[in-house]
């Protein structure tokens, strides 16, 4: 684009690349679309949920180097969809065309050691930790990492690659179940809560964001989202915006980045802020902006990859958002079943969305529901409703 931007116009269109099929992707060609683009889906899987909203479905490896040529000279500009699409699939378009976010970025993203690195880099307090690459370097962890938690340093999400650990003997044991890869240590501690900020970066340098949001987790999947956070102070939350707009400002990003942040209990009867993760990409804590706020984050990442203005989005409805995964599609008895959607769409403010995935797994994300309302007092009691209606736990 030459620093110039990609402008919709309609027909015939300009087509906007990207590498991943997954929810992410489909979200992003609806926005891409509804802005006048036209988007190439480079996935493998013929049924993915982005290819089958696509304009063009490049059936291939990631890594497929005709693929990525193909890819390369029917697009203008190419984005990801996820973080574990090999940086060197990246680093070859880039070549060609513009890459939103760079290589070197998700790259850092994909490596929870490299990804520490750049939290001290930037002066964002993250939690003590200790990175082990062999053997010999569990005996020289700290005393005070222990209790902690081992996870891997590449390859682990949604609670993935993670082992708690009370002691050393503990500690030896997980990494040799883990298969002695590289891992993070990372000491224990008192969370109270969970926050994480939706940025997006242009190539300019303009940076705006999402409401602060606060998560909450069952089993290591994001299972609610709520907005405003309604536990966290005014100051954490601006400690949360301010990280996460430094740390995507420390690597020359392009593109929405998501930050997510422990609140920790400081010991001295405070809270202090450290960061856990970043996501090179949409996310699924900021699915709510679908229908909370006037720029969604899949528009953001449009503009951004696009070179067009980035405008703050703006919180019009407060909300609730409930991850849905496959464990509705079965009933008590194990059996398969059809989740009540009636019941759930006949409540005030509910928003619906599936992802089209042919196949319901345990624990695997299907879709989500968004309830907005005129306060967040309105919209926690209709979650809470749809909630019941589905087997859900309370919001």
């Amino acid at each position: 684009m030459n620093g110039s931007p990609l402008l919709p116009n309609g027909s015939p269109r300009a087509v906007l690349g990207v590498l991943g099929g997954g929810q992410l992707g489909r979200m992003f060609v609806h926005a891409a679309q509804a802005m006048g683009y036209a988007v190439a889906v480079l996935e493998p899987d013929a049924g993915s949920p982005a290819g089958q909203a696509a304009d063009h479905h490049l059936r291939a490896a990631y890594d497929d180097p005709a693929a990525l040529d193909r890819l390369a000279s029917m697009s203008a500009a190419v984005t990801t969809e996820f973080e574990n699409v090999p940086a060197a699939a990246l680093q070859r378009l880039a070549q060609r065309l513009p890459v939103s976010p760079a290589a070197e970025a998700v790259a850092v993203c994909q490596d929870r050691a490299a990804e520490k690195a750049h939290f001290q880099r930037c002066g964002v307090p993250c939690a003590p930790h200790a990175v082990i690459e062999r053997e010999a370097d569990l005996a020289a962890v700290p005393d005070d990492l222990l209790p902690g938690i081992l996870k891997t340093t590449r390859m682990g999400y949604d609670g993935k690659g993670q082992v708690r650990v009370a002691d050393r003997a503990a500690l030896a044991a997980a990494w040799a179940t883990l298969g002695g890869v590289a891992c993070v240590l990372e000491q224990r501690l008192p969370l109270l809560l969970e926050l994480s900020v939706v940025v997006a970066r242009g190539r300019d340098g303009d940076m705006v964001s999402l409401p602060v949001q606060q998560n909450l987790h069952r089993d290591g999947i994001l299972a609610v989202t709520e907005v405003p956070a309604p536990d966290a102070s005014p100051d954490l939350q601006r400690q949360a915006r301010e990280g996460a707009l430094r740390l995507a400002d420390g690597f020359g990003y392009v593109g929405v980045l998501c930050v997510e942040f422990f609140v920790v209990a400081d010991g001295q009867g405070g809270q202090r802020l450290v960061a856990n993760e970043m996501a090179p990409r949409p996310h699924n804590s900021g699915h709510h902006s679908l229908d909370a706020c006037d720029v969604s984050q899949f528009e953001l990442q449009v503009r951004a990859m696009a070179g067009l203005p980035l405008t703050a989005p703006r919180l019009h409805s407060p909300a609730l958002m409930l991850n849905l995964l496959g464990d509705l599609w079965f009933g008590a008895d194990g059996a398969p079943r059809t989740p009540p959607w009636d019941a759930v769409l006949a409540l005030p403010g509910v928003h619906l969305h599936l992802y089209g995935k042919a196949e319901a797994r345990r624990g695997r994300k299907m879709g989500h529901l968004t309830v907005t309302a005129a306060d967040a007092a309105a919209a926690r009691a209709v979650a809470a409703r749809a909630a019941v209606a589905l087997g859900l736990p309370p919001p």
